[in-house]
């Protein structure tokens, strides 16, 4: 049986089925979750007797990382193969005051965001809470001291509403396991409304980040074509109703493509949506590709898109890029190990 992905109380009763005490349940934990443990050897306080019955009846399975790219910045990315074959991303981002981990949450993604080298690559299947807390707890071993990442964001492969048991005992696994506070969790959906609504009834502190990239249907429709039976009313509806639930400000991710979505209108219409009530903008600039759909965003175009936001009171940042050196955007690891073929598209942008 595989122990990742079981929390403390699932490793007592599982400990207690094998004639063993519960407190043996808690060390394992501990071992796993705390100390990051990736084999039974490792875990001193148990007898040599019990780590080589655990090392016969019980695995910690974790995936294989088929590939490693570091950033000059400090940026890693992890390729990692699941035992099906599936693979899927993770990158580890160091900031001076704190460690950030970006999950993915599918294998593919059945969003088809045209921008997005994991959106035109198509759906695989969901993974499991064992494959989403591997992540975060291959990236505590990548840091010669274990670190224990302090920030999580669910904004790597997959659509994280589309997989909410996994990714909800996922949260619940990082923060009762692992003590990563509930405000220093993202999870980022295109604007599943049924899921939004189910993570809005956990009242949990954490952040959602919902993927708008444009404040009108018919642009948005264009560029997400899986949302066409969802309205930007809708999406802003769900977004008040997680505020009034949670009392947490929600964060609307807006990719901004050359050309596309940059204009003085689309900004005065996105001040629009936001003014009067708790949300906050997040603009992520599209670097330009050579031969790919979409343009980048000119650097006065960005300026005045932002400015136009800020004067009408919106609370506004601008991603800062990382990891540009290693395809660090999601789904550009696994396009370049696995090329995507789509007609017009190059699926390299780096978002």
């Amino acid at each position: 049986m595989n122990l990742i992905g079981l929390n403390t109380s699932g490793l007592e009763a599982h400990l207690k089925e094998h004639g063993e005490a519960a407190f043996r349940g808690r060390q394992i934990a501990d071992w796993i979750y705390k100390k990051g443990a990736a084999d039974f050897s490792e875990m001193k306080n148990l007898s040599g007797a019990l780590r080589e019955k655990l090392g016969t009846a019980d695995v910690l399975d974790f995936p294989r990382i088929s590939k490693r790219t570091v950033a000059g910045d400090g940026t890693t990315k992890l390729l990692l193969e699941m035992n099906d074959g599936e693979r899927i991303e993770t990158v580890r981002l160091p900031y001076p005051d704190r460690l950030s981990v970006c999950v993915s949450s599918q294998a593919g993604c059945a969003m088809a965001c045209q921008f997005c080298a994991t959106g035109l690559s198509g759906f695989r299947r969901n993974l499991s809470t064992a494959e989403i807390i591997a992540q975060i707890l291959l990236v505590k071993r990548e840091g010669a001291q274990k670190e224990t990442p302090t920030h999580v964001v669910f904004m790597g492969m997959g659509e994280p509403l589309l997989n909410t048991d996994n990714v909800f005992r996922t949260v619940e696994l990082m923060h009762d396991e692992m003590g990563i506070p509930m405000r220093h969790i993202t999870v980022s959906t295109v604007g599943i409304l049924n899921g939004i609504e189910k993570l809005a009834q956990k009242k949990w502190q954490l952040t959602l980040a919902v993927s708008l990239h444009a404040p009108e249907d018919a642009l948005r429709h264009e560029l997400i074509p899986t949302s066409r039976k969802t309205s930007v009313s809708d999406i802003i509806a769900a977004a008040k109703s997680y505020v009034g639930q949670t009392g947490r400000r929600v964060t609307f991710e807006y990719v901004v493509l050359g050309g596309v979505n940059d204009s003085p209108k689309m900004a005065r219409e996105l001040a629009r949506l936001c003014r009067g009530w708790p949300c906050h903008v997040n603009l992520i600039p599209w670097n330009d590709v050579p031969g790919a759909a979409f343009a980048g965003v000119k650097p006065e175009a960005l300026r005045e898109f932002r400015a136009i936001l800020e004067r009408a009171g919106i609370s506004v940042t601008q991603r800062v890029q990382r990891g540009a050196d290693v395809a660090a955007a999601c789904g550009q690891l696994r396009a370049l190990n696995e090329p995507i073929v789509r007609e017009g598209i190059i699926p390299l942008s780096v978002v």
